[in-house]
């Protein structure tokens, strides 16, 4: 069943899908570069525009005051943090929902390939966040 409550439910949907098939078939104790790659070509594979540690502007009253990496970014509307932890820890949350906050993206997901798998879904709306443009900018896609 569809899951149109959420926003970007659907897709959210599938990339969990895609995180509990990469941790099926991996198992526990790579880097999490690893589980990156795994997760991108499997989102890819099912069709989905996936980049990896693309860079993402940070917005503040109206200006670009810095950039970081997402370590994967979905259709331009869900950004995924991939972790290979024991746990997660309030300070991954943390770093996500600072993420959103500052980047015009609304919808972003915590994947933890630990020795059991576990996901935080966060979101942080548009119309929460004073510092970005009234123009929207969309990350820039890497060539």
């Amino acid at each position: 069943m569809p899951n149109e409550k959420l926003l970007h439910g659907d897709l959210t949907d599938q990339i969990l899908r895609a995180f509990y098939h990469v941790h099926s078939a991996l198992g526990f104790g790579f880097l999490e570069k690893v589980y990156e790659r795994a997760m991108m070509r499997t989102l890819q594979r099912a069709g989905y525009h996936v980049y990896r540690q693309m860079p993402v502007d940070v917005w503040f009253e109206g200006e670009v005051v810095g950039k970081y990496c997402a370590d994967l970014v979905v259709n331009q509307l869900v950004i995924v943090e991939v972790k290979a932890e024991e746990s997660l820890h309030p300070r991954n949350e943390a770093q996500l929902v600072t993420y959103l906050r500052a980047t015009p993206t609304e919808v972003g997901l915590l994947l933890n390939f630990g020795e059991k798998a576990i996901f935080r879904r966060k979101l942080f709306t548009n119309d929460r966040k004073p510092n970005l443009p009234n123009q929207r900018p969309t990350a820039s896609i890497p060539s």
